[in-house]
């Protein structure tokens, strides 16, 4: 079949509207020999959520009762990149989730690197951005977009807000803030990307390869021994969620044996 978006496993993340929009959106478009995939998996920590409750049963989907974090753990974890030519694994983010594939490469780094000093910092500068907000965990969100997009919109050349070409991408402004922080003498490596995009019926998604890769890159980051960072972003052709991981220097083991004691002192 031409034209069809072949994928192996989909993770749709909430089970609440959104996620329902998109399993039934991923349903139709297999249906109608525009998709063909192994499974959508529908994570959500309650197990009466709207899309358990209002989807028919179908023997290509799951439901897991989980929180997102040890979901993503688990289902990361075990992951590997696809094979040329090999449909590979997407999540479907939620309009409104946390940055939980930076959350993911920060746990895998503080278990990479248990002797070294893993942190989030804020990133820095001016981003030039209508939006522009941080959150209480240090994340930016930004957004190109001064107005309320329209709920579903999939990011077309022509924004479908102001009727006229979309002359920005996120990628380009997070790369640029990128190259910022190392002409400034910074030691940032990335930016790690998950972009996500318009896939099929109106269900954007990202690539769990692209996850990946950038845990490698955050190892790549930290194989050096010193002190580093890495500019992680989840983003779409207009939003995003950006972090600086803080990878510190290795500690020295002599600096974690207890002091010495002279004879007769410290009684």
């Amino acid at each position: 079949m031409n034209g069809v978006v072949r994928m192996r496993d989909v993770v749709v993340v909430g089970g609440g509207c959104y996620g329902t929009f998109y399993a039934t959106q991923l349903a139709k478009a297999k249906e109608r020999g525009k998709a063909d995939f192994r499974s959508v998996i529908v994570v959500d920590r309650d197990g009466r959520c709207r899309a358990r409750r209002e989807l028919p049963p179908a023997s290509d989907r799951a439901f897991v009762t989980a929180e997102w974090g040890a979901f993503f753990d688990t289902f990361l974890g075990s992951a590997r990149r696809s094979l040329p030519f090999e449909p590979g694994d997407y999540i479907v983010p939620s309009p409104h989730m946390p940055h939980l594939m930076f959350e993911w490469v920060r746990r895998r780094a503080e278990l990479r690197w248990p002797q070294r000093g893993i942190a989030v910092e804020l990133v820095p500068g001016q981003l030039d951005m209508p939006y522009d907000r941080i959150g209480a965990d240090r994340t930016r969100f930004v957004s190109f977009a001064g107005w309320i997009c329209p709920t579903h919109c999939i990011e077309p050349a022509v924004c479908p807000a102001i009727g006229a070409p979309r002359t920005w991408e996120m990628a380009d402004a997070i790369v640029a803030v990128a190259e910022r922080l190392r002409r400034a003498g910074r030691r940032v490596y990335g930016p790690a990307l998950f972009v996500c995009k318009h896939h099929v019926f109106g269900v954007g998604t990202f690539a769990v390869d692209a996850v990946l890769a950038g845990d490698g890159i955050v190892a790549s980051a930290g194989a050096h021994h010193e002190p580093a960072s890495v500019l992680v972003g989840t983003i779409s052709s207009c939003h995003g969620a950006v972090n600086l991981l803080s990878i510190g220097p290795e500690r020295s083991a002599i600096s974690h044996q207890p002091s010495a004691v002279s004879c007769g002192e410290g009684g």
